[in-house]
């Protein structure tokens, strides 16, 4: 475009003045829009959509109203008074291509500033000036209203563009309404994505150590994949092993199930076969008597032997008593008197312990087959009776009780792998002056029960208040017996220190099932130490002595009245005359193996009350009483 001409004071002035009120015009204008539209920021979204940044000018520009197009025409027409404001000369810029310099360079020309100012009386020269000047004006008022038309269509273009703008920033609000929302639904999910990064962090830690521990498995899993290896080479060897024994297994177990077969034919044949070891055990001690009766002498202190007592050593069943008889005459010379006596057996006084069990010992076994067995020891106080059943405490002097006691147990042991369980009751019992002791009794002596005896009515013999034993081993019932021994009545007489002064009954009862072949047997084992026998003058007994003795000699006497009733076939047996013989009396009844030991003292003072011993045990041995019958079931 072509510079603008200059244009005189006075219309500058005027176009001033007019610019002034325009500005006036629009300076509310601009204030309000920029307090409206201020709060808003939009344009620089819609730059940055749009992708070109406008001009400053254009940026700050109000945009609520059009400008009026009478201030260009008012400017062209009013004479210049200065230079139009920037707000108006940026808007021309932004309407047309002229440029700002070339206004104010005319304006600075119309105002002759350039030009040297006439003389006053030369009217012509400034006619000619005015002239000049006047062709200027028109020229650029003719500029002046192609720029007007030019802003006219920039103003037009300007409030479309206004109203795009305005259209563009309702968008953008709702855009910015829109992401706001999407801004708070975003900070939740920052907040859900810092939870989700820490539970990341947490989970990658993890991760860490899972892989650490996934390094250590893989390094066991090739170890473990190595020996698992060789555990299938194993396996491998293994199973064609298994095979092999498998084909073993089978012929073993037919092997094995011939062997059943022939274990339980043996058994059978065992079991009758032990059936008719009882039997003919049971016989053959039938046929030497349900009661037997042993002898046996003691040894003298001093070790010598006695000369008035005569064991033959070639007869083992017969002993002789030989006494000197004065003649009362004196033309005679003394005569000897022999008193010969049979036994079952007669051990001397070199016999051992062992050797006088072993006699019994088949006796005893029997108690195992359900026979009642009664052992006794009788004899005259001293003679041996308490060692012959108790003995002492070495392997080599046990006595009868001791020894009985361990072969049942033993014998029990060996007939439990053929099916049999016993079980086995003890007890321990005193006859003093016809009374009753508990020999296990524990508590105190002043309160200690009474005792009596009572039959029931299944023929069973059982002793009040009485304390019974369960035992298992033999050792239980060693220490019942050492207690038994404590308890005992034992007192100091002319004849022996220590001499028992009541009848001791150890019994055992015994009991025996075999569910295999439901059998059941029932016993009673008794080791019976009686009291010993003696004479007043001897013993020189007195006071509570003399009423021991009585009593003693008086009970003794009841066992063979007993027998010999039992022998004679009575109606009526005597049971219970003493204490001693109705406690016994299944013992001394048919049913009952009775082994009786009569022990001598071989002292030739005692040879009365040796003699009376021998009588006694002969008139026993001589009894029949018939044939025991085991209690089974």
């Amino acid at each position: 475009m072509s510079r603008l001409p200059v244009i005189s004071s006075k219309r500058a002035l005027t176009s001033s003045s007019s610019s002034s009120e325009n500005g006036q015009d629009c300076a509310p204008a601009q204030k309000r829009t920029r307090k409206d539209t201020e709060p808003i920021k939009p344009l620089g979204a819609a730059t940055i959509i749009g992708g070109r940044r406008p001009p400053l000018a254009a940026t700050k520009a109000p945009m609520s109203r059009p400008i009026r197009g009478v201030g260009a025409a008012t400017v062209a027409a009013g004479p210049s008074r200065g230079v139009l404001k920037p707000s108006l000369a940026s808007t021309v810029a932004k309407g047309s291509n002229i440029k700002p310099t070339v206004a104010s360079s005319d304006a600075k020309a119309a105002g002759g500033g350039g030009t040297t100012k006439r003389q006053a009386w030369d009217m012509k020269g400034r006619v000619s000036d005015m002239e000049v000047k006047i062709r200027n004006y028109q020229t650029k008022m003719k500029t002046v209203n192609q720029e007007n038309e030019v802003l006219r269509s920039s103003a037009v273009q300007s409030e479309t563009k206004v109203a795009e703008m305005q259209k563009e920033l309702e968008r953008q609000r709702s855009q910015i309404s829109m992401y706001e929302g999407q801004l708070q639904a975003l900070s939740g999910v920052r907040n859900e994505l810092e939870k989700v990064s820490s539970e990341k962090s947490t989970l990658q830690k993890e991760l860490s150590n899972l892989e650490g521990k996934y390094k250590v498995m893989e390094t066991l899993r090739e170890s473990q994949e190595t020996e698992l290896q060789t555990l299938k080479m194993k396996l491998s060897v293994q199973e064609s092993t298994l095979t092999r024994l498998q084909v073993t297994l089978k012929d073993t177990e037919e092997t094995v199930r011939s062997l059943e077969e022939t274990v339980a034919r043996q058994q059978d044949d065992l079991h009758a076969r032990e059936m008719e070891r009882r039997r003919l055990h049971n016989t053959i001690q039938e046929l030497k008597g349900n009661i037997r009766v042993f002898c046996r002498v003691r040894p003298l202190v001093d070790g010598s032997t006695s000369n008035h007592i005569q064991v033959p050593a070639n007869d083992l069943k017969t002993i002789t008593l030989a006494k000197t008889e004065e003649s009362h005459t004196g033309k005679t010379a003394d005569t000897q008197k022999n008193y010969n006596f049979n036994f079952d057996r007669v051990f001397g006084p070199q016999a051992t312990q062992q050797e006088i069990f072993e006699e019994i010992s088949l006796l005893i076994q029997s108690a195992l087959d359900g026979y009642n067995v009664c052992c006794f020891a009788y004899g005259q106080t001293g003679s041996g009776k308490t060692y012959t059943m108790e003995g002492d405490e070495f392997d080599a002097t046990r006595g009868v009780i001791p020894r009985a006691v361990q072969q049942v147990f033993r014998a029990a042991e060996k007939l439990e792998k053929e099916g049999w369980e016993f079980t086995f009751t003890a007890s321990f019992v005193e006859i003093y002056n016809e009374s009753l002791r508990d020999h296990l009794y524990t508590g105190k002596a002043s309160k200690r029960p009474e005792h009596d005896i009572r039959k029931a009515t299944t023929g069973e013999v059982t002793i009040t208040n009485l304390t019974y034993e369960k035992v298992i081993n033999e050792d239980q019932v060693l220490g019942l017996i050492a207690l038994a021994n404590k308890n005992r009545s034992t007192a100091q007489t002319a004849q022996n220190d220590r001499s028992s002064r009541s009848h001791s009954v150890f019994q055992l009862d015994i009991e025996g099932v075999n569910s295999g072949r439901d059998v059941k047997c029932k016993s009673t084992l008794c080791l019976v130490d009686l009291a010993g026998s003696e004479r007043m003058l001897k013993s020189q007994s007195q006071g509570e002595r003399f009423k021991e003795m009585t009593a003693i000699n008086g009970s003794l006497s009841n066992p063979g009245i007993v027998i010999a009733a039992l022998a004679n076939k009575e109606s009526y047996i005597p049971y219970r005359n003493s204490k001693l013989t109705y406690l016994l009396q299944n013992c001394l009844g048919g049913n009952s193996k009775t082994p009786m030991f009569v022990n001598i003292a071989p002292e030739p003072d005692s040879f009365g009350e040796t003699l009376n011993s021998l009588r006694f045990a002969s008139k026993v041995n001589d009894c029949v009483i018939g044939t025991a019958c085991a209690n089974k079931k």
